[in-house]
């Protein structure tokens, strides 16, 4: 039995993932799989994913592997990562795609017109590098992380959720929008905390830490 299964549908960065969480549980065991049965069985999960929606989600349903990722992402510690995060919504303006529908909202582009800083700057997009994470709230994944610590951040979408009580963290690029979620086992991030040195790390480590409860 895994104590945490990173899902393989073809798409994402497995490998970093999974290299980050070895460094902070280092005698967990910790598998990259596209094993139903891994998974099935696994304590915790996490769902990585970057590249196109439409691509992801046709990776996701050819592996096999949809119905079970509905199944696992209510019933155990659950992390979503960037298209991880984004899945788990209704659609996405990109494509447009279909995605999982197991949380409320849409995932849309940002918006040419309104990409100019409070400076007058153009903005570019994606959104790429560092940027301040506002947390709304507490909860365990954000236990050792100050508030408005930096993240790194790659993308073109964002989370748009219908039910504002899942935003666990906002971000302004330039508005404010919701890179974090949080709702009962899963919680799940726009930016890559494989790829943000400490805070990162710490978030990780609460995650194989967590129980599932707030």
């Amino acid at each position: 039995m895994s104590d945490i299964a990173v899902i393989d549908y073809g798409m994402g960065n497995l490998r970093s993932v999974a290299k980050a969480l070895r460094h902070v549980a280092p005698r967990r065991t910790i598998v990259v799989t596209a094993d139903p049965e891994t998974i099935a069985n696994a304590s915790r999960v996490v769902l990585p994913g970057q590249s196109a929606m439409p691509d992801c989600m046709r990776s996701l349903n050819q592996s096999g592997l949809r119905e079970l990722v509905l199944r696992v992402v209510r019933d155990r510690p659950f992390l979503g990562i960037c298209l991880g995060l984004q899945m788990l919504f209704d659609e996405s303006e990109e494509g447009p795609t279909s995605c999982l529908g197991v949380l409320p909202g849409r995932v849309v582009r940002f918006r040419d017109k309104a990409m100019v800083a409070s400076d007058g700057t153009r903005l570019k997009v994606p959104h790429m590098g560092w940027s301040p994470v506002r947390k709304i709230g507490e909860h365990p994944l954000w236990r050792g992380i100050d508030d408005e610590t930096r993240f790194y951040f790659a993308h073109s979408y964002y989370p748009s959720p219908g039910d504002t009580t899942l935003t666990a963290a906002t971000v302004e690029y330039p508005m404010a929008f919701t890179c974090a979620i949080a709702s009962d086992t899963i919680f799940a991030v726009q930016f890559h905390p494989e790829k943000s040195h400490r805070a990162g790390l710490q978030l990780l480590a609460n995650f194989v830490a967590w129980n599932g409860r707030v």
